[in-house]
């Protein structure tokens, strides 16, 4: 206390300086720490970082008390007590060790021993040494640890009313009857320190575990709020999934922010820079729950009715009779005095609410935007959600961005993959059969002339439709998604082979010298895909009679081998994957599959005699797509 400055004085200053902390409020509370629930888990790691404290503490305590006895009235008792809070501390490490889980039952049970434990130790000690005032620092410090601020002033309060109480005791002669049940039980007699028990030494000490409470608590507060905010954030962003598109993203990213603020509706409003077109949709809450994601109609006034000019980048508003209550923030979370509210009464005339949070947001030069959550439930610090809400924005933003992106980038892939096909089946399929079809018409003139050419011309032209079917049925399997794993990898070579053989006449066998494969599913499906379109190139270009397909085990890695006795490459030899790339030769598909997976190609050819394809494959491979 400062010299020549009252108790009452002191207080009243005090006070004061509380008074003007600008602490979270109960319904603020509720809105942040309740929301996200703490797992059982990080209960129980919690109670045993408090319960390890609590031995290290008293440990401390007794080796002080050993070291130096002088402020100690009873050493006897105080290090009786001692020892016994040890062994207390260590029954609890033990039982949270061997319970699955530490119930709320449990930690209140726990908690209160720690209160009344300083409570009743520093009646053996006084001065400012006092070895024994740090249990009064550790129990409320549990307690912000454990919970928060309200909890953590409770703790307080409550230390100082057994203080009192043990005052009032002292005062009332409790001590000397204790003192004789003591002697009469042959035991030594108590020492009790009635200096720090008197009411003025008392309520300084009280103001002091007040204040330290209080700070500890606001602490504690505010460290759950953000670590409560962070998990928030997160939650939100794991609703942006590129698999949901881009309507189910955005219906269930408003969801939470619809549950989290407890609003009865959000809309949002977006429009490309490059285009006048307003986009808007909303959810509502029926019950409590969030309904689905509802693309709203649009009209030439949208852009004015959601996507005003305004200096606000967040803005609460609160609407009565008297006018609008207004609470607005800029882009670097600044309030700002006055902003034109001249957009709330148009909007009113759409949507009724009697509050509004609006937050904008940008994507990089392609979007602008806005939303809004007509009714959220009120907190006591507008200024502080505005911020986390602005935080929130600028985090998920970026997300639903990506998948947008994502979504056209798929929607665009799709267009040049059926482009790919369509320009496939016209330039293969569609040209042969228009070039069959003027066949069977000269066919059919000529055969009225000369009938002798005629089986011959119908045996060119079965072969070339049989051609065509075949070409059909390859670029059918490529649209396929191929879902093969190291379970279904045999079976589905060999049937791979076998409908190859089947197809074309030509003698094709599958030779497996593994009889299981741990192998992994890109794996699998690469080394799939190569057999597919080494079975096709043999069909192609090789002209063979008989083909193999091979798959084996070589230094811990896999290895695939296609042979076949056809015309083999345009080379003799035997050039590995890094030769076939400087010379431009090999298969561009194959080589470009083999390097997906980490693998190595190497191709021996002779022409006119055949050639073998060998394709090995670590066991570890560093995929290139992931």
């Amino acid at each position: 206390m400062p010299r020549g400055c009252s108790p009452g004085g002191f207080l009243r200053a005090l006070l004061f300086g509380i008074s003007r902390l600008r602490l979270p409020s109960f319904r603020h509370r509720s809105l942040w720490r309740l929301r996200v629930p703490v797992s059982s888990d990080e209960v129980r790691r919690t109670e045993r970082w408090l319960a390890t404290a609590r031995v290290f503490l008293a440990v401390s305590a007794l080796v002080a008390v050993l070291m130096d006895p002088q402020e100690i009235l009873s050493p006897i008792w105080a290090l009786g007590l001692l020892a016994f809070y040890i062994a207390q501390g260590v029954i609890v490490i033990i039982l949270l060790r061997r319970r699955p889980q530490s119930t709320g039952a449990f930690r209140t049970l726990v908690h209160g021993a720690d209160i009344v434990w300083p409570a009743l130790i520093s009646l053996f000690a006084s001065g400012q040494r006092n070895p024994f005032f740090l249990f009064f620092v550790f129990v409320m410090a549990a307690a912000a640890y454990r919970w928060g601020l309200w909890e953590t002033v409770g703790t307080a309060t409550t230390a100082l009313a057994l203080l009192w109480a043990e005052s009032l005791a002292v005062h009332l002669g409790l001590v000397n009857w204790l003192n004789h049940l003591v002697v009469w039980a042959h035991l030594p007699p108590l020492a009790v320190s009635t200096t720090d028990l008197e009411p003025q030494s008392l309520f300084m000490r009280s103001i002091y575990l007040f204040v330290l409470g209080l700070l500890l608590g606001y602490l504690a507060e505010q460290q759950k709020q953000l670590r409560s905010e962070r998990v928030m954030i997160a939650r939100v962003l794991g609703q942006a999934r590129v698999e949901a598109g881009l309507t189910g993203t955005l219906q269930d990213i408003l969801g939470e922010l619809l549950t989290m603020y407890g609003a009865k509706q959000v809309i949002v409003a977006s429009q490309e820079t490059n285009s006048h077109h307003v986009f808007a949709g909303e959810v509502r809450s029926i019950n409590g729950a969030p309904t689905a994601f509802h693309w709203l109609e649009s009209s030439p006034a949208d852009r004015e009715l959601y996507l005003y000019e305004s200096p606000a980048d967040a803005c609460y508003i609160v609407r009565d009779g008297r006018g609008n209550a207004c609470i607005a923030l800029n882009g670097e979370g600044n309030a700002l005095p006055d902003i034109p509210q001249t957009f709330v009464d148009p909007l009113a005339q759409r949507q009724e609410f009697q509050s509004l949070i609006t937050a904008s947001f940008v994507f990089p030069k392609e979007w602008r935007g806005r939303f809004f959550l007509l009714d959220p439930v009120s907190t006591s610090n507008v200024e502080e959600e505005l911020r986390f809400l602005q935080e929130l924005v600028r985090q998920v933003g970026p997300a639903v961005y990506n998948v947008y992106l994502l979504h056209r980038l798929r929607l665009r892939a799709g267009a040049v993959e059926r482009a790919r096909f369509a320009r496939e089946l016209h330039d293969g399929a569609v040209q042969s059969l228009i070039a069959v079809e003027m066949q069977i018409d000269v066919l059919r003139r000529q055969a009225a002339i000369n009938t002798g050419a005629v089986p011959d011309e119908l045996q060119r032209i079965q072969g070339l439709l049989r051609e065509e079917v075949l070409k059909l049925r390859e670029l059918m399997q490529q649209m396929k998604s191929l879902d093969v794993d190291a379970r279904r990898m045999l079976s589905f070579l060999a049937d791979t082979v076998e409908r190859f053989q089947r197809e074309t006449g030509i003698s094709a066998r599958f030779i497996s010298e593994l009889e299981e494969i741990d192998m992994p599913q890109h794996t699998c499906r690469e080394l799939a895909r190569i057999v597919q379109e080494g079975l096709v190139n043999v069909r192609k270009h090789s002209r063979a009679k008989h083909a193999i397909v091979r798959l084996g085990s070589r230094d811990g890695g896999w290895t695939v081998v296609i042979e076949d006795d056809g015309a083999g490459f345009p080379f003799s030899g035997r050039l590995t994957h890094s030769e076939l790339d400087v010379l431009g030769k090999g298969p561009v598909v194959i080589k470009e599959r083999v390097h997906l997976i980490a693998g190595e190609l190497t191709i021996e050819s002779n022409p006119g005699q055949g050639s073998r394809l060998e394709i090995t494959v670590p066991r570890n491979p560093e995929v290139v797509y992931g």
